[in-house]
C-alpha cells in the first residue's frame, strides 16, 4: 500500500516513543491505569488549573511522567524519518510533546499539543530549554522561575483545560484530507479533539498499527497489533531504503 502511494501521512501517539522510555498515559500499565501516589488524578495534575493554583504539585508530575532527560530516538522515529527523506512519508502528525520525531531527523512535523523541549515565562514570555527547569539554581519548591521577571516558566505544552492552536489543527485537518494513506500508530485516539482529525480522512489506505484496539477499527483497511518499530523497519526492508 505504501509503495503504491502518492501521498502518505502518519499520526501517532504515545505507543511510538515507549520503547524510547517515555512514560505512557492510557496502556494498561500507563499513568491513567497505575494511578501513581499523587494527591490529585493524572489528567488534572496537568490541567491549566493545577498549573496555576498548585504549581509545584503540576511540577513535581510533570518533571517525574512527562520529561525523560535521557530519551533518544527509537526505531521507530528513525524509521519514519527515512520514509519521509525517501519521498514515501509526506507529513508527521504526533500528539507527543517528546520531541523525538524532529530529533530522528523528520522534517514535517506537527506537534499537535506542543513540545516539552521548550519552555517559556508566562509573564514575559522569554524561553527557556528543558535543561533549564531541571536547574536547582533556578526553582524553588520544584518549580521554575524566570531569570529575567521571576514570573514561573511553563512548558510549550497544551495542558488539559487549554485549546489547541487553530492554525496547527487546520494545517493537520488539511493534511489528513489530501493524504491517500493514512497510517494511525500507537495511539487510542481517545484524546480529542486531535483524534477527531481522523474523520478528515478520504483516502483508499486507514491502516492502523496499534497493539491494542481502538474505536476506528471497524473502518480500517488493516490492523496490525505488534510493535511499531518492528513493523516501520520491516517497511524499510519491503521498500529497499536504507
Amino acid at each position: 500500500m505504501i509503495r503504491l502511494s502518492d501521498n502518505v501521512v502518519f499520526f501517532g501517539g504515545e505507543g511510538v516513543s515507549t520503547e524510547s522510555g517515555i512514560s505512557n498515559y492510557r496502556s494498561k500499565s500507563g499513568i491513567f491505569e497505575a494511578r501513581q501516589v499523587y494527591a490529585y488524578p493524572p489528567d488534572r495534575l496537568l490541567s491549566h488549573t493545577m498549573f496555576k493554583q498548585h504549581p509545584a504539585q503540576f511540577f513535581k508530575h510533570y518533571k517525574e511522567n512527562l520529561v525523560t532527560l535521557t530519551a533518544k530516538p527509537n526505531a521507530a522515529h528513525y524509521a519514519l524519518a527515512k520514509l519521509e527523506s525517501a519521498g514515501k512519508l509526506h507529513a508527521i502528525i504526533t500528539q507527543n510533546v517528546d520531541g523525538l520525531h524532529k530529533s530522528a531527523g523528520s522534517k514535517n512535523v506537527l506537534e499537535l499539543h506542543g513540545s516539552n523541549l521548550h519552555h517559556y515565562c508566562g509573564d514575559c514570555g522569554a524561553e527557556f530549554t528543558l535543561d533549564y527547569i531541571f536547574n536547582e539554581r533556578h526553582c524553588r519548591d520544584n518549580i521554575p522561575y524566570c531569570a529575567k521577571c521571576e514570573g514561573i516558566v511553563r512548558p510549550s505544552i497544551t495542558l488539559y483545560e487549554e485549546l489547541l492552536d487553530d492554525d496547527l489543527l487546520s494545517e493537520a485537518s488539511r493534511i489528513i484530507l489530501n493524504a491517500d494513506t493514512l497510517i494511525v500508530g500507537g495511539t487510542s485516539l481517545l484524546v480529542h479533539p486531535s483524534a477527531s482529525l481522523i474523520s478528515f480522512f478520504q483516502g483508499k489506505n486507514f491502516i492502523i498499527l496499534n497493539k491494542s484496539p481502538t474505536i476506528h477499527d471497524f473502518s480500517a483497511k488493516l490492523i496490525i497489533r505488534s510493535q511499531i518499530s518492528e513493523i516501520l523497519v520491516n517497511v524499510l526492508e519491503m521498500l529497499n531504503i536504507n
